[in-house]
Formats: structure tokens, C-alpha cells, sequence
């Protein structure tokens, strides 16, 4: 799963083009199949462990990018430093961040924790860029938007996670903050993105996703000893489908509905990553969200709807 937010990371924004009843169909086609992660997650981890399921999943979705972009003829950056040198050390930032932290801190959660309440938690992913990113860059205004959003979003996971820790649930806290994480990774690795040079979607990602799987592969063969395992044919599919539809398939869908509509409209998966991301998880799975997880993903919603509709700065400019 990736997230995106106002500031693309993967493809600049083309403009506000209207968007027509394909370009919706994108939309919830890309939130159910990045909501249906989290449910992969659980089934793939059923006989396999977390390092193992994310070296997979990253390994497949680099393959079936890489032949997509071998397909498609175009470049590679270079291996020189002076010509694209700078350009891998940031796929290769990006590729931890946004694939082997994220990805191996979201199976480790979810050892713990329902699929479903793993979506609500990393729907704070916008609202933790909004934190994150003043450190990072410098056209990132501070609004009252951002400053509302931003305590909305605290309060839903406070919300969430407060009764775990009240209650003494240490097992299903460290899930959760483990998923917190991973949202703060995402985040750090779109503003990273931000600095890479001008280049083809498909490229970034294929890119991350190979550095991801170099930097995966030893430390999964060194601690889980993947030879060893003995997965059912049902967690292999799961890592296979995570590979290719989740991660591949998701990011050519995100390419693709920026690409014709803009990224502030893609932008909205946002809201439909952590509904689908429940009801996969009651359908198939049989979970059955607390209300104080529904409550927190309402104050969540709240939090992005108040970034897109308050813009107005803190300090106006003179």
C-alpha cells in the first residue's frame, strides 16, 4: 500500500481537470484495492513471517514494474554519481521508507491487531506529512486547516489507541503504534520524493521498489530463513497478489487517475483506503470494529476534510 497526499510524490499534478464518472470509478478502484491490503496482510501472514511477507510483496511488485518499464523502452537513471548517482541514493531512501519500514511495521501490527483498525490508523498518513513536512521544505504554509486537522487526527488515534493502553492490552498497543509508525514513515518518504528530479512515474516506483528489495533480501534471509518455512498455498497467493495487484497495480492506478485528473483529486483515496480497508476486514474475515474505532475514524475524515476546505494561512501575508 502507498498513500497519496496533496503533494504527489510519484507524478506532478496536471492541473484541476474535471473529473468524469471514469475518472470515479479510478478513484474507488484504487481505494478498494489498496483497502484490500490490509486483508492480504492477514491471510499471508497466516503461515508466514512479517520480513518474509515483505520481501516478497516488494519483490513482485519490482518485478512487474521493472517489465513494464523494460516494455516501455525507457532509461534507467545512470550509476554515476555526477549523472544519476543522487538520483538512486533517493530511490533507495524512498525504497526503505516507503516500502521496507512501512511494510514490515504494518505485517508486524497486524500479528496483533484487526485489518480493519490497520487501515483506520494509517489513514493519518496526509496528517502526518502536515507534521512533517515544515522540517523538510519550505512552500508548506502552516493554516488553520492543517493546525485543526492535525488535532482532530490526534484526538481519533488518542481515540483508538487509549483503551488498549488503559486497559493494560500491551500486546494490541504495540501493534498499533507500530502501524502509527509506519504511517510516520510514508510520510517522510513523500517529502523525500519531493527532491528527486523530473521522471517517469513508473520509473520512481520501479526504482524504490528494486532498492527496497536489495536492502529486504538479506536481513529477511538472515532472520526468518525463508528455506525453512513451510507457507500454504493461501499466504503465498496473498504475497503474490500483494506484490501485483496491491503494490504494482496500485501505483499504475494512482499514475494513471493523477495523470488525468490531478493529484488533489487522487488525493482522495485517502478517505477510501480505511472504509474499504473495515469492510474487507467484516466481510471476509469476520472482524467487528469497536465504536470507539469508528469513532476515531470519523474524527480522522473530519481532520482531512478540514485541511481541503479551512486553506487559509495562520499569518496572511502582508
Amino acid at each position: 500500500m502507498a498513500t497519496q497526499t496533496d503533494h504527489p510524490t510519484t507524478a506532478p499534478d496536471r492541473g484541476m481537470k474535471l473529473p468524469r464518472y471514469a475518472d470515479y470509478g479510478l478513484l474507488v478502484a484504487l481505494g478498494a484495492v489498496w483497502g484490500s491490503s490490509f486483508l492480504l496482510i492477514k491471510y499471508a501472514l497466516a503461515t508466514l513471517p512479517p520480513v518474509t511477507v515483505m520481501t516478497g510483496r516488494v519483490a513482485v511488485g519490482a518485478i512487474v514494474l521493472a517489465l513494464i518499464i523494460a516494455a516501455q523502452r525507457s532509461p534507467w537513471p545512470s550509476l554515476s554519481w555526477s549523472n544519476g548517482g543522487r538520483t538512486w541514493l533517493l530511490l533507495a531512501i524512498m525504497g526503505v521508507l516507503g516500502n521496507v519500514i512501512p511494510f514490515s511495521l504494518i505485517n508486524w501490527g497486524e500479528v496483533r491487531i484487526d485489518s480493519g483498525l490497520a487501515a483506520i490508523l494509517m489513514s493519518t498518513v496526509p496528517l502526518a506529512t502536515i507534521i512533517l513536512a515544515p522540517a523538510f521544505v519550505s512552500d508548506e504554509p502552516i493554516t488553520l486547516g492543517k493546525i485543526a486537522g492535525v488535532l482532530l487526527g490526534m484526538v481519533g488515534v488518542a481515540v483508538l489507541i487509549g483503551p488498549g493502553l488503559l486497559l493494560g492490552a500491551h500486546g494490541e498497543l504495540l501493534g498499533q503504534i507500530a502501524v502509527v509508525v509506519a504511517a510516520l514513515s510514508y510520510a517522510l518518504n513523500g517529502l523525500v520524493a519531493r527532491r528527486l528530479p523530473k521522471m517517469p512515474v513508473e520509473l520512481i516506483s520501479a526504482g524504490a521498489l528494486i532498492c527496497a528489495t536489495v536492502a529486504a533480501l538479506p536481513f529477511c534471509l538472515a532472520v526468518d530463513r525463508p528455506w525453512q518455512l513451510s507457507p500454504s498455498l493461501a499466504s503465498l497467493a496473498a504475497v503474490v497478489g500483494l506484490g501485483v495487484i496491491n503494490t504494482a497495480g496500485g501505483y499504475l492506478l494512482l499514475f494513471w487517475l493523477t495523470l488525468r485528473v490531478g493529484a488533489g483529486f487522487a488525493s482522495f483515496n485517502n478517505f477510501l483506503v480505511p472504509l474499504f480497508g473495515v469492510a474487507w476486514g467484516m466481510l471476509l474475515l469476520g472482524e467487528r470494529p469497536l465504536p470507539q474505532a469508528l469513532i476515531a475514524l470519523l474524527l480522522i475524515f473530519a481532520g482531512l476534510v478540514a485541511v481541503r476546505l479551512w486553506p487559509r494561512r495562520v499569518v496572511e501575508p502582508g
